[in-house]
């Protein structure tokens, strides 16, 4: 199982709009707004690395909104 933390900036006065199209996509298990240098925090889940990059291009960049994203992976110790 691979985990995927994406840092998310969108596009002004876009926010809600981009939250609740992030909401339709079932492999985000945590969503969380932020303030500052980026406006939102995802967690993926995804059965290896390969398709999570896939499901980020695919279902996350896609978005209508969303500038630019910032994709951090986990482990485990």
């Amino acid at each position: 199982m691979a985990v995927g933390f994406v840092l998310i900036t969108t596009a002004p006065g876009k926010e809600h709009e981009v939250y609740d199209s992030l909401l339709e996509v079932p492999e985000i298990d945590e969503m969380h707004s932020l303030f500052g240098e980026y406006d939102l925090i995802v967690k993926i889940k995804n059965k290896d690395l390969d398709s999570l990059g896939d499901m980020i291009i695919s279902k996350i960049r896609s978005i209508d909104g969303i500038m630019n994203t910032k994709t951090l992976t986990g482990t485990k110790f």
